[in-house]
């Protein structure tokens, strides 16, 4: 009929026990679920990193020590030359130590430098060393005779010395030119007065020893990679002046 208002229609009874919203508690049980599945994720990454890591360090040090077992067994075959391996360091024997108050090597001396340096430059050759190595520091040493300063000169001297006698092209027996550019691009010199003096023997801390420096694992680095230390050194521009600076002293 016309007039007539319909009765509204009623809600059920439970309808307020509905609400749209989800509870507080419901909202921070799942936030914390959702931030456990996070920190899960993140745990696992970190986790795969330092996997990762390990494994390239392991590769590292096995290459490492590849290279390491390759240059003993040269000095193995030298049982004459008192070479030994100790570490990283290449103690080069009575055939690299010098006369007292000098550096200047004689003919025997010169003659087993150069024949002995190609074949350690062979194995920085090899894959398990060329990866790694980072270059041959030329260290020399001074016996406890004399002043500080004049036995770091002294001790200095006879590192570059040994420089001239391998880059000598018109020596006999000299190193080819590739192992000559090895030498210049790889070899740095340093010297030490009445550091590493050997007590008692005054002739043997007159010497020179070579030390390997690897690069190091740093992180993003892989064993696949060019990432594991800074950029190479630069080519050296070759030229042919030999003319050694203590010729004259």
């Amino acid at each position: 009929m016309l007039g007539t208002q319909k009765a509204p229609k009623r809600r059920r009874k439970d309808d307020a026990e509905r609400p749209f919203w989800i509870s507080f508690s419901d909202l921070m049980t799942a936030l914390m679920v959702l931030f456990l599945v996070a920190m899960a994720v993140a745990l696992l990454s970190v986790t795969e990193g330092l996997r990762q890591m390990d494994d390239h360090r392991l590769k590292r040090d096995t290459a490492i020590s590849q290279c390491l077992d390759n240059i003993e067994r040269i000095t193995r075959q030298k049982p004459y030359a008192g070479i030994q391996l100790r570490g990283q360091t290449l103690e080069l024997g009575t055939l690299a130590e010098f006369p007292k108050d000098s550096h200047q090597l004689d003919i025997q001396r010169a003659d087993f430098l150069r024949s002995f340096i190609p074949e350690m430059l062979d194995v920085a050759r090899t894959p398990a060393c060329q990866k790694w190595l980072k270059r041959f520091v030329l260290e020399g040493y001074a016996s406890p005779e004399g002043s500080y300063l004049y036995n770091l000169n002294l001790s200095l001297a006879r590192s570059q010395r040994v420089l001239c006698v391998l880059l000598d092209a018109n020596a006999p027996n000299t190193p080819s030119q590739k192992d000559r550019q090895a030498v210049r691009e790889l070899f740095f010199v340093g010297g030490s007065s009445f550091n590493s003096a050997i007590l008692n023997q005054p002739e043997k801390s007159r010497r020179v020893e070579l030390r390997l420096e690897f690069k190091e694992l740093r992180p993003g680095c892989s064993p696949d990679t060019a990432l594991c230390d800074a950029a190479p050194p630069p080519a050296i521009p070759w030229d042919e002046d030999f003319k050694c600076p203590l010729s004259g002293r």
